[in-house]
C-alpha cells in the first residue's frame, strides 16, 4: 500500500509517532512556502486581498453635492448643458467692457449681405417697375397682381451623383405635398439619392422663410377650421394654415458628365461616364392652392347644362325639301 504523503513528513521523530496521541497535523491542509534550504509551512490563513483606495475618487464622492431627485422635463446629472443653467445668463457689461463679458448684437451688415447681396441691382429694377407702373397707370394685370399677394421661391440644387431616370421617381413623389410630409417621405427612402434630396428640402425650406417669409403664418386669414380642397391632380388634402409651405412643382435636369477609368483584363482602360443631375423645386404657400380650388369650383358651378334640342326659333327653313 503505497502513501502519498510530503518528503518532510517523513523524517518525523519516533517519538511522536509512537505517542498515545498522535499528531495529525499532517491532514490538516496548509501553505507551503519554499525557502533556500528547505520547505516551510505557514499555518496561518491567506489574507483577502484588499483593492487599494483611490483617493481621487473618494474626495470627488465626498466634494459632490447631494442633488434632489430629478423632474420631468429638467436636465439630466450627466447633461453637458448643466452648467449652463448653474452660471446662468451671460453678464451684460457696459460699452467699454471686452467682448468675452458683454453681448454684442446682431451684425446687420452680414444679415444685410446674405438678405440683399446685390442692392444696386435690386434699386434699378425698383425704378424700372415704378416707370412701369406710371406707364400702365397703375393697372396690373392677373399675374402680376397674385405676384402682389401670393408668395412662392424656386430653389435650385448643385448637381447630385445620380442619374436622371433614378431622380425622377423621387422628383415626382415629393410634387403635391407639404415640405414636412416630403421630408419624412426622403427620410424613410431606400433610394441612395433621398437623403440628397431630403439636404435640398431643408435648405429650400429654410431658405423660404427667411428670403419670403413664408410659413410664419402672420399674413391671411386664419381658417377656423380644417378645408378639404381638391389639387390640380385629382387629390383631396386638409388644409389647416393657409401659410402652410408645400411643393407645387418639382423637375430635374441634366447635369455635366464625369469619367472615371475601368480597368480590364489584359491591361485595357475603359471610361465610364458619370452622370449628375439637379433638383429643381417650386415651394408655394396653401392660399395659392386654396385659391385655385376656389377658381374651379367657381368654373364648374357657372358652367351651363347642355341639352341636345335648344329652345330656340326655327329661322331660315323651308317648307319643302330641296331635291
Amino acid at each position: 500500500m503505497n502513501l502519498n504523503l510530503p518528503s518532510q513528513r517523513l523524517f518525523r521523530p519516533a517519538a511522536s509517532i509512537n505517542s498515545s496521541k498522535p499528531s495529525h497535523n499532517f491532514l490538516i491542509p496548509c501553505n507551503q512556502r519554499r525557502t533556500l534550504f528547505w520547505f516551510g509551512k505557514k499555518n496561518q490563513p491567506e489574507a483577502k486581498a484588499v483593492a487599494p483606495k483611490n483617493t481621487l475618487t473618494e474626495e470627488f464622492l465626498r466634494k459632490k453635492p447631494i442633488t434632489a431627485p430629478p423632474v420631468r422635463g429638467d436636465l439630466a446629472s450627466s447633461s453637458i448643458f448643466g452648467d449652463e443653467m448653474l452660471a446662468g445668463p451671460k453678464p451684460i457689461g457696459p460699452a467699454g467692457a471686452p467682448d468675452a463679458l458683454r453681448e454684442l448684437p446682431r451684425n446687420t451688415d452680414a444679415m444685410r449681405a446674405a438678405l440683399d447681396p446685390r442692392p444696386e441691382s435690386r434699386k434699378r429694377w425698383l425704378r424700372k417697375m415704378v416707370i412701369r407702373t406710371v406707364a400702365k397707370r397703375g393697372r396690373m394685370t392677373k399675374k402680376q397682381f397674385l405676384k402682389t399677394q401670393e408668395r412662392e421661391l424656386l430653389s435650385k440644387s448643385h448637381d447630385f451623383s445620380t442619374s436622371v431616370k433614378k431622380l425622377n421617381p423621387l422628383a415626382r413623389q415629393i410634387a403635391g405635398k407639404t415640405v414636412e410630409e416630403a421630408i419624412i417621405q426622403m427620410r424613410f427612402s431606400t433610394k441612395k439619392a433621398a437623403k440628397d434630396v431630403l439636404e435640398h428640402l431643408e435648405y429650400a425650406k429654410n431658405e423660404a422663410i427667411v428670403k419670403r417669409g413664408m410659413g410664419l403664418g402672420g399674413s391671411g386669414k386664419k381658417i377656423q377650421q380644417a378645408l378639404r380642397i381638391q389639387t390640380k391632380d385629382g387629390k383631396r388634402v386638409n388644409v389647416e394654415s393657409p401659410t402652410t409651405i408645400y411643393v407645387d412643382q418639382a423637375w430635374v435636369g441634366r447635369g455635366l458628365y464625369g469619367s472615371t477609368p475601368d480597368y480590364r483584363a489584359r491591361g485595357k482602360v475603359s471610361m465610364m461616364t458619370n452622370p449628375t443631375t439637379s433638383l429643381s423645386v417650386v415651394l408655394k404657400e396653401e392660399a395659392t392652392r386654396i385659391r385655385l380650388h376656389q377658381e374651379r369650383e367657381e368654373k364648374i358651378k357657372n358652367r351651363k347644362v347642355w341639352v341636345q334640342l335648344p329652345n330656340r326659333p326655327i329661322t331660315a327653313q323651308r317648307q319643302h325639301y330641296s331635291w
